[in-house]
């Protein structure tokens, strides 16, 4: 997956908004409800993008067992995961991944962001 494929996809989550919030950094932000669900720099590092996605820890250390594409986020705990985009991660997981990230971040809402982005 590509990072135009990547940001499509977070684009086409129900209320997905996206922005450049980091003054001095070229790092695209997608949210809903004003909360972060996933984040990449807009210039590869090490010629690589990296997603980072939030994630349910105990899905965080199978899924970083599992791919070489996967590992601790920056924050450097398992809720948060990086995720090499052009590497053994399948197209399918990413899309999957992102969904959960949304379904984490939803889940952590107090209820009326909840119930508003139900009602979007």
């Amino acid at each position: 997956m590509d990072i135009e494929q990547f940001r499509s996809h977070c684009m086409s989550v129900r209320g997905a908004e996206e922005s450049l919030p980091f003054v001095g950094h070229n790092v695209l932000v997608f949210k809903v409800v004003g909360k972060m669900f996933a984040y990449i720099a807009l210039e590869p590092a090490d010629g690589v993008f990296r997603a980072a996605m939030k994630c349910h820890p105990d899905r965080s250390a199978e899924l970083r067992e599992q791919y070489e594409g996967i590992a601790r986020g920056r924050f450097e705990t398992l809720l948060w995961n990086d995720v090499v985009l052009e590497s053994d991660v399948p197209d399918e997981l990413i899309v999957e991944l992102i969904r959960h990230s949304v379904d984490e971040v939803v889940k952590k809402m107090p209820k009326k962001l909840r119930e508003e982005w139900y009602g979007l």
